[in-house]
């Protein structure tokens, strides 16, 4: 495991091995079927080319009124909890005395992207967002705190651990394209991405 710093972003190349990456697909699955993968709407009135959902005690959701963390899925079930393997690495990764709140699934199909973007719709910006990376590769670009700063990009691969924290915690950043199929973690192809945030 190598760990380098982008812009205050510390990522930890091929944290999880491929058979730890496997379990957390496995586990993932009766999330899926409990909360099922839905498109936000944003708020301009487009929907993200990304898919989502979320589990713990809390979720992120779009509509065209905004966007904010709500309580249940938007079928109206109650989010499932976060699996156990998936907090293991928050605990092993994070160096907070809190747990995740939420753990936001981002399913990237071939094509999908997620624009630059500030994750500040949680109330203490003190607690890192930890960010797992799952199956294709995708290329991270990541900026400053304002949409002018200059951008530097990296490719992720499966297995690599994110955490952005400090003063790099309302950095802005996104997703531009995946390498569709550079993976065979899973079995269509595609991209999973879970971040775990301290919410409340």
């Amino acid at each position: 495991m190598m760990c380098v710093s982008l812009r205050g972003f510390k990522i930890y190349k091929e944290f999880l091995s491929l058979d730890v990456q496997r379990t957390l697909v496995q586990v993932l699955r009766p999330v899926l079927k409990s909360a099922p993968l839905f498109s936000p709407e944003m708020p301009n009135g487009g929907t993200m080319s990304v898919r989502m959902t979320s589990a713990g005690q809390l979720g992120w959701f779009s509509d065209p009124s905004g966007h904010r963390y709500i309580d249940r899925h938007p079928e109206g079930r109650e989010w499932p909890q976060i699996p156990e393997e998936i907090l293991d690495i928050w605990r092993k990764l994070a160096a907070v005395d809190r747990m995740p709140e939420c753990c936001l699934f981002n399913y990237y199909g071939e094509g999908a992207r997620m624009g630059l973007h500030q994750d500040k719709d949680e109330m203490d910006f003190s607690y890192p967002v930890v960010s797992i990376s799952l199956g294709d590769d995708g290329l991270l670009r990541v900026g400053g705190t304002t949409r002018r700063d200059k951008t530097e990009s990296v490719w992720l691969s499966s297995g690599d651990v994110v955490v952005m924290g400090g003063d790099a915690r309302l950095a802005y950043h996104g997703v531009d394209r995946i390498r569709f199929k550079s993976s065979r973690l899973l079995p269509k192809g595609g991209r999973i991405n879970l971040t775990l945030r301290v919410v409340t």
